[in-house]
């Protein structure tokens, strides 16, 4: 089964307002495709969050490892 590196972003504005993405979490997840692994990766972000990720993050992308 592939391993997927699953990241929670939160974009957030410097002092001269530019904007930036933050990593908030960062998971590593075995699934059969990206949906799964974004899936599986939001469940465990709750489990070890007790909050929905969308509270504290605005995106969130996964890559194969």
């Amino acid at each position: 089964m592939p391993r997927w590196c699953v990241t929670f972003y939160k974009t957030i504005s410097d002092d001269t307002g530019h904007e930036h993405r933050a990593v908030q979490k960062e998971l590593t997840v075995l699934a059969e495709d990206r949906d799964a692994a974004i899936e599986e990766a939001e469940r465990l972000y709750v489990l070890a969050e007790r909050c929905d990720w969308r509270l504290r993050a605005d995106a969130v992308v996964a890559e194969e490892a």
